[in-house]
């Protein structure tokens, strides 16, 4: 049986089919999948029933696994994931859900803000894979806001003024919005600012987006409460609904989506009931624009 996409947004979105992605994949199915990343964004596969292995096993087929350290604050002895998956559940090593005033939930509540993975590291990320082991009856939907089409609605005016503007993105700025302030002086070199493009081109289909993250506190060259008021304006407009998809997980769900053509966020839960969710991340191969500026 061939892999079938049927689009399931009127923007942006596929529901994939025909394939069983815990056995190894053929040439003709994966790149079936790339083509599918790049036309709709974001792909949805469900009744996938995957172990750690068998997903970073399928993640390969699209890259290198980017290394999750210094996307968190979670000491390497608290870790409840083997080396290659971001835990992004609320759960502790001892598998249940974390207390109220854990340092580890306060800084993942950040994932509740609109952003895109990785685009903190000098080299953001390409995709993200998302397995639900353990959902929630009520809340946690993900949201995921189409970039390029966004950008496309700009006004005339807008898309010159805002085209060669260069960003500056760091886990501080986002978590620092929700009041979280408290970092090592190991953890601030580690989330020292990086430079991304505010408009990036896909490099498959030409197509261009915005770039944007809560990550993104300070725009180059540009007074600090003026970027931010342009970067807020910016996003409000991304996350239209008419831009925005909301899925609502099933067990076993996985859902692939590409970083540089969109943003997301995950809705709140009730967290005293476990959510498992586990990330696999393949590596972005390029920087959007030169690091050493920075300096």
């Amino acid at each position: 049986m061939p892999v079938t996409i049927d689009q399931i947004h009127p923007v942006f979105v596929g529901e994939v089919s025909g394939i069983d992605i815990a056995k190894p994949l053929g040439k003709e199915e994966v790149d079936a999948i790339e083509a599918g990343l790049d036309k709709y964004a974001v792909l949805v596969f469900h009744d996938q029933r995957l172990t750690d292995e068998q997903q970073m096993a399928f993640t390969l087929n699209f890259g290198a696994i980017e290394d999750a350290r210094g996307g968190n604050v979670t000491k390497p002895q608290d870790k409840r994931l083997p080396t290659g998956m971001n835990d992004v559940s609320n759960l502790g090593k001892d598998g249940k859900p974390l207390p109220r005033d854990s340092r580890q939930r306060l800084f993942n509540l950040g994932n509740m803000l609109w952003h895109s993975d990785s685009s903190f590291r000098p080299i953001p990320a390409k995709y993200s894979l998302l397995s639900a082991r353990i959902v929630n009856k009520k809340g946690g939907n993900t949201e995921f806001a189409h970039m390029g089409a966004a950008y496309e609605a700009l006004d005339e005016e807008t898309k010159p003024e805002i085209e060669n503007l260069v960003c500056e993105h760091s886990l501080m700025y986002s978590r620092g919005s929700l009041g979280f302030l408290d970092y090592t002086e190991e953890e601030k070199a580690m989330f020292k600012p990086v430079r991304q493009r505010l408009v990036r081109t896909h490099p498959v289909t030409g197509r261009k987006s915005l770039y944007l993250a809560s990550h993104a506190g300070a725009i180059v060259g540009m007074p600090m409460p003026e970027a931010r008021m342009l970067l807020r304006e910016l996003n409000e407009h991304a996350t239209q609904p008419r831009f925005v998809y909301v899925h609502r997980w099933r067990l076993d769900d996985l859902v692939i989506w590409d970083n540089r053509q969109t943003m997301h966020r995950v809705r709140r839960y009730d967290e005293s009931q476990p959510r498992d969710m586990r990330r696999t991340t393949v590596a972005g191969d390029a920087p959007t624009v030169a690091q050493a500026a920075a300096e």
